[in-house]
């Protein structure tokens, strides 16, 4: 692998034009999906509720543009207190079976990742299965906290290292290089390289190929 240019320098270097064109593609896209989509997501929430109760919606602790904190919206789909229940391994399963021998808790990278995690609910594991608990993002998009396309925002368990800070050098995204690879699974370092192969070929080509393909995986209930 050759030597990446700073991607920092990478970004700085991209058109004003596909930086402005962008912004305004996420404020009418987000806006018309959010329109369009308000009857799933009516029923969504409706869903959950009566699965497992309020809140609908987990307002996650995210890192933004050049490191900014925000809340990314999602809809619930875990049990409520999950938070409070990481040691994942110590929860029952739902119906009493022994604690599986493979840990389950594991970080990737930075992420924060479970294996078959006991506390997601029934109408959690639905909405995963076909992105619907992110559609909540598309009001981060709205706010210009998110772009439709860009690095995935993760749940992050320890500080990035300089290499892997770069990545927050553009807005996290719904959708990106890694959710359309058909290896949600690879390592971190992957995935990494794949967010900064993302920065270095934005262009709005690059964003209407990989939201063309998100298409596709949702269809085929890639998720979860």
């Amino acid at each position: 692998m050759g030597v990446r240019m700073d991607i920092r320098e990478v970004y700085a270097s991209k058109s004003p034009f596909y930086k402005l064109a962008k912004r305004g593609f996420d404020v009418v896209a987000s806006c018309g999906a959010l329109v369009v989509l308000s009857p799933l997501m009516l029923a969504t929430a409706i869903a959950i509720v009566i699965d497992d109760g309020r809140p609908v919606i987990y307002a996650a602790p995210r890192a933004g543009k050049d490191g900014k904190p925000f809340s990314m919206y999602k809809f619930r789909s875990m049990k409520r207190g999950a938070d409070a229940m990481r040691d994942v391994a110590a929860i029952p399963c739902d119906d009493g079976c022994d604690v599986p021998s493979k840990p389950l808790l594991h970080e990737q990278g930075p992420a924060f990742k479970v294996d078959n995690d006991p506390r997601v609910t029934r109408v959690g594991r639905f909405i995963r299965t076909y992105f619907i608990d992110e559609l909540p993002q598309l009001v981060n998009v709205a706010r210009g906290q998110m772009s439709l396309v860009g690095p995935r925002a993760i749940e992050q368990t320890r500080e990035y290292t300089p290499y892997e800070a770069q990545r927050l050098v553009v807005q996290p995204g719904l959708t990106c290089y890694w959710q359309t690879s058909g290896n949600m699974r690879m390592p971190w370092e992957e995935w990494l390289e794949l967010d900064l192969d993302y920065i270095e070929d934005m262009s709005v080509a690059c964003d209407l190929r990989i939201l063309a393909r998100s298409v596709g995986v949702v269809v085929r209930g890639e998720g979860g």
